[in-house]
Formats: structure tokens, C-alpha cells, sequence
């Protein structure tokens, strides 16, 4: 009578295994006589490594980067641009802009999202006049303005933009 159960339970862990799509799994339950152990802890391996994925990309997800950011970016022909970019969790965006020592303020919107495996910000505006920006992600607080091309601006100027909250504690 324990011969037919015995099998039975080897068919199962047999089973078991070509469903789990591992192909040493057949061997092991073979040899092992609890056929529910390496099932459950084949079951119990992938939930830890896609529970250490998620969190890498949570810093930089669209709800979890989201925010407004504050800087002054170099300018050509004035002391400097004030800037304030606030980057929404829906993926749209508003950048608002200063020239210091001229007169009027100008505001864009459109898009955003992230490139270059999270490291990189590209504002897509709404007006197809404009050109995109880059910006690099430093940090999950700061973003550094790249030229056209997605190359680092020369070090002789602040460019970063500082989530808000962040240049003071």
C-alpha cells in the first residue's frame, strides 16, 4: 500500500517541478524523499529577488520622483536664471523661469520622463517650438542641467536644481 502512495507522491513532485520551468528541478525531487520541500522553496526564491528589483526603480518612478525642484541655471547675457521645476506624479511638468535683471517671467509645460536607465530627465514640451532639456539625476534631490546633446554644462556655474526643501534644512 506505501508503494502506490510513494509514487503517487513522486508523480506529483515530478509534476510540480516541469510547472515550476526549472530544469534541475526534476532531479532534485527524485532524490530527496519530501517531495513538498523543494517545491515550497523554489515557491519562496523569485518573491526576494522581485521584491529587490522594486525598490531600485522606486526612487526614480514617476510617484516616487516627483516634486518641485529650485536653482539658478547659468544664463548668457544676465547674473542668472531662477528656475523652478515641478516635475508631476502624472508625468506632466511645469517649468517656471526668471531671468535676473530683465523684466517678465516664462512658463513652460509638456512631459517628462526619465532615460538612460533612471539616470537621465527629458522635459518634452507641450509647445513643439521648444527644444526637450536634460537634466541628470544626481541624486533623488537634486537634478544637473545638460546641454543639448545630454552632456554635463561646464563646472565655472551652479547648474543643479535642488528638490524644494532640500538647499535648506
Amino acid at each position: 500500500m506505501n508503494r502506490p502512495l510513494t509514487r503517487l507522491a513522486l508523480a506529483l513532485s515530478v509534476a510540480v517541478a516541469l510547472a515550476a520551468c526549472k530544469p534541475q528541478a526534476p532531479a532534485e525531487p527524485a532524490a530527496s524523499t519530501p517531495a513538498t520541500e523543494p517545491a515550497a522553496a523554489a515557491a519562496v526564491d523569485p518573491a526576494p529577488a522581485a521584491a529587490d528589483a522594486m525598490p531600485a526603480s522606486l526612487p526614480f518612478d514617476q510617484k516616487g520622483f516627483a516634486g518641485t525642484f529650485k536653482g539658478t541655471l547659468p544664463c548668457a547675457d544676465c547674473p542668472g536664471i531662477d528656475t523652478t521645476l515641478v516635475l508631476n506624479a502624472d508625468g506632466t511638468y511645469t517649468l517656471d523661469t526668471v531671468y535676473q535683471g530683465k523684466p517678465g517671467a516664462f512658463s513652460t509645460d509638456g512631459t517628462w520622463t526619465t532615460e538612460a536607465g533612471d539616470k537621465t530627465v527629458r522635459l518634452d514640451p507641450n509647445s513643439k517650438s521648444e527644444q526637450d532639456r536634460l537634466f541628470a539625476i544626481a541624486s533623488n534631490g537634486e537634478l544637473k542641467a545638460l546641454d543639448l546633446q545630454g552632456q554635463p554644462l561646464p563646472d565655472t556655474h551652479p547648474h543643479s536644481l535642488l528638490r524644494d526643501g532640500a538647499a535648506t534644512p
